[in-house]
């Protein structure tokens, strides 16, 4: 059973007067339970289709059609106080930077205390004790004293850690993770990503998680769209994509990636349209090395192609 769909959702930002379109039908589902991954080049248009999701939009971007159902309810037909109860409680964000996303200026205990307390009305000793749970599910030492603790005494990834503590501190279903290692080094990645499956496991959350690392998706995620000038180009089982990658954006983004037996890394030529561009054709076509006739005259839809669902002229 799906706990989330995402149907047809189109996007569009106003910006001096004038309307661009960011998302173009994005169409996505997510099981309970599932690590879902959206990858792509940045300005693919990967963390606006999870901030829709949570309804966390700049005062200049609107959904101009679509659905997003959570549990077959429509969240963009829910009023804002209706939203701030699904937020936080039932679906939670693991934002980008670890860093700058907790308040300097008071404890550890206090910001987790208040989303416990706000979320699930909890008070005192009782809200007390589930902040020292959730920080000793996510492997804090010494967890009952670290409350007392002010964010410039964690790392990076203890710092990390503690926002994951907030995610699950009251038992969200899904849990949107934006980028949840981009500042942190290799071996405490690892140690992240471990921690995100072992919570995916216990508590049968289900995952969005947003990544322009597809070794890193490779290694967690069980779905995989990859997303390319606010589409979907293709999207299927994780080890689908990587092993039978069928559109030319997902080759050739695969190419990308290091081979330790290999010095001959290679690179997509070009650069990414902006949001401001107007297509007429297929986007990828002015980069793409697969490119055939028709892809000057048609943009793609999405066809099921084997088990994935890949928007590419190559397949009409």
């Amino acid at each position: 059973m799906n706990i989330l769909d995402i149907k047809n959702l189109n996007l569009s930002f106003l910006s001096d007067g004038k309307k661009y379109q960011a998302l173009y039908d994005i169409n996505l589902s997510l099981k309970q339970g599932q690590m879902l991954a959206l990858v792509g080049e940045s300005g693919s248009g990967k963390t606006i289709t999870a901030m829709s999701v949570l309804r966390l939009l700049a005062a200049n971007a609107k959904i101009t059609s679509g659905e997003i159902l959570y549990r077959g309810e429509n969240l963009l037909s829910l009023s804002e106080k209706e939203m701030q109860k699904i937020r936080g409680k039932e679906i939670a964000l693991v934002p980008q930077d670890p860093m700058t996303s907790l308040n300097p200026l008071f404890t550890i205990g206090s910001q987790l205390l208040e989303i416990i307390e706000t979320h699930q009305g909890l008070k005192g000793d009782d809200a007390k004790k589930v902040a020292v749970e959730v920080l000793e599910q996510v492997k804090i030492p010494d967890a009952k004293n670290r409350l007392k603790a002010y964010p410039h005494e964690f790392s990076g990834g203890m710092r990390q850690r503690v926002i994951i503590a907030m995610a699950i501190a009251c038992n969200s279903k899904i849990i949107i993770a934006d980028e949840p290692t981009t500042a942190l080094d290799v071996t405490v990645q690892a140690q992240i990503m471990d921690l995100l499956k072992e919570i995916q496991k216990e508590n049968s959350t289900s995952f969005i998680l947003i990544s322009h690392n597809f070794s890193l998706v490779y290694e967690v995620a069980d779905a995989a769209a990859v997303m390319y000038a606010g589409r979907i180009v293709e999207n299927s089982d994780a080890y689908e994509l990587f092993k039978h990658p069928k559109h030319p954006y997902t080759r050739a983004l695969l190419k990308t990636l290091p081979d330790f037996n290999s010095t001959n890394l290679q690179s997509i030529e070009g650069q990414p349209p902006s949001v401001k561009d107007d297509f007429k054709l297929c986007p990828f076509e002015p980069r793409c090395k697969e490119k055939i006739d028709i892809c000057k005259t048609e943009i793609p839809q999405c066809k099921n192609i084997e088990n994935s669902c890949v928007s590419c002229l190559l397949y009409k």
